[in-house]
C-alpha cells in the first residue's frame, strides 16, 4: 500500500543505454508507485554518443516526475552519481545502475530494511552476471582492496553491488564530501552512519554490453585503491627494506665465500639482481607519481563535473 508521508528518489547514471531507459523508467515506475505517489526518478546523461539523452528527454515530458541530467562530457559512473544525488530531494534515496542487472523489486526491501534504524541499507550477490574472467578479476581486486583499506571480505565471495538506500542526512552528508577522486561505495563506507546489507538477485543486463573494458576496469581498480588508502606508498617502503636486508646479508655471505674459497665469478647473476632491484625501485616511484598525480588533481579543485542540460528539476 503506497504511503502518503514519503518523497522518494531514484538515481541512475546512464551512459550508452538507449535501448534501456524505457524499460529501465517502466519497471521503477511499476515498483515505487506501490510505495508511494511521491517520488522522482533521476537519469543522468553521463555524456552518452548515442540516443540516450533523447530517450530521457521523451520520458521527461510524458511525467514530470521525471528528470533529465545530461552531463557536458563523459566524467565517470560515481560523478554522474554524485550529480544525481546533489539533484535529489527524496526522504529516502535510492541509487542503481541503468542495466536493470539488479532489479527495481528490491526497492522496497530497501526502505522496508531501512525503517528498522538504518541510514544506509547495501545489496550483495554472491554469482555476478558476468564473464569467467571478468567475474575472476572482480573478486580479486575486492579482495586486495578490501585487505588494503580495512574493509571486511563477504562471506562465500559475495560483492557489494550499486543498488543502495540512503536517508536524507546521509546524502546531504555525500554531498559535502569534496573528494576530486571518488568511488560511491568506498565513500559510503567513509561517512559512517548506521549501515547493513541485503542479498539480492544479479540478473542479465537487459540490453547492449557494459562500458568497463579490462583496461577501465584496472584504472578503476588503481584510482579506488590509491583515492582510499596510502597502504601502497608503505608497502614500497617495506618491500626496499626487505630488499636491503637481504643485499646486506648476501654481502655478508660473498665476503665470507671470497675468504673461504676465493673469487668466484657470477657477474650473471649480478646482472639479474640489478636488473630485479632496478624495476622495484621503478615501481615504488610509479606507486609514489600516482598518488602525487592525484594530490595535482585535488589541489586543482575543478568542479567534479559539468551539467549541459536539465529537465523537470
Amino acid at each position: 500500500m503506497a504511503e502518503s508521508n514519503l518523497y522518494l528518489s531514484v538515481v541512475s547514471p546512464v551512459f550508452l543505454a538507449e535501448g534501456i531507459v524505457d524499460e529501465l523508467v517502466k519497471r521503477i515506475t511499476e515498483e515505487v508507485s506501490k510505495i508511494t505517489q511521491d517520488y522522482e526518478i533521476i537519469l543522468v546523461d553521463d555524456g552518452s554518443s548515442d540516443k540516450s539523452w533523447k530517450k530521457i528527454e521523451d520520458n521527461c515530458k510524458a511525467d514530470k516526475r521525471i528528470k533529465g541530467i545530461k552531463l557536458s562530457r563523459n566524467f565517470g559512473q560515481h560523478y554522474a552519481i554524485t550529480a544525481g544525488l546533489k539533484e535529489s530531494r527524496g526522504d529516502y534515496v535510492v541509487v542503481m545502475d541503468c542495466d536493470l542487472q539488479e532489479n527495481p523489486r528490491y526497492i522496497h526491501d530497501l526502505i522496508i530494511k531501512s525503517k528498522e534504524g538504518y541510514d544506509i541499507v547495501l545489496t550483495t550477490h554472491e554469482n555476478r552476471k558476468h564473464g569467467k574472467i571478468k567475474n575472476l578479476f572482480s573478486r580479486i581486486f575486492h579482495h586486495i582492496f578490501n585487505m588494503l583499506v580495512g574493509n571486511k571480505n563477504l562471506k562465500g565471495g559475495a560483492q557489494y553491488g550499486s543498488l543502495s538506500l540512503l536517508t536524507r542526512k546521509v546524502v546531504q552528508a555525500f554531498s559535502e564530501y569534496n573528494d576530486f577522486h571518488r568511488h560511491y561505495l568506498s565513500v559510503i563506507r567513509w561517512l559512517g552512519f548506521s549501515k547493513t546489507e541485503i542479498t539480492v538477485k544479479h540478473e542479465e543486463r537487459f540490453s547492449g554490453k557494459t562500458s568497463y573494458s579490462i583496461k577501465k576496469l584496472i584504472i578503476f581498480a588503481v584510482d579506488g585503491i590509491v583515492s582510499q588508502t596510502e597502504k601502497l606508498l608503505r608497502f614500497s617502503i617495506y618491500t626496499g627494506f626487505s630488499f636491503a636486508l637481504i643485499a646486506l646479508i648476501a654481502i655478508l655471505y660473498v665476503v665470507v665465500i671470497s675468504i673461504k674459497y676465493g673469487f668466484q665469478p657470477g657477474w650473471a647473476s649480478t646482472t639479474v639482481l640489478i636488473i630485479f632491484c632496478t624495476g622495484l625501485i621503478l615501481i615504488s616511484l610509479g606507486v609514489a607519481g600516482i598518488y602525487i598525480g592525484k594530490i595535482f588533481d585535488q589541489v586543482k579543485d575543478r568542479p567534479l563535473f559539468i551539467i549541459d542540460e536539465k529537465i523537470n528539476v
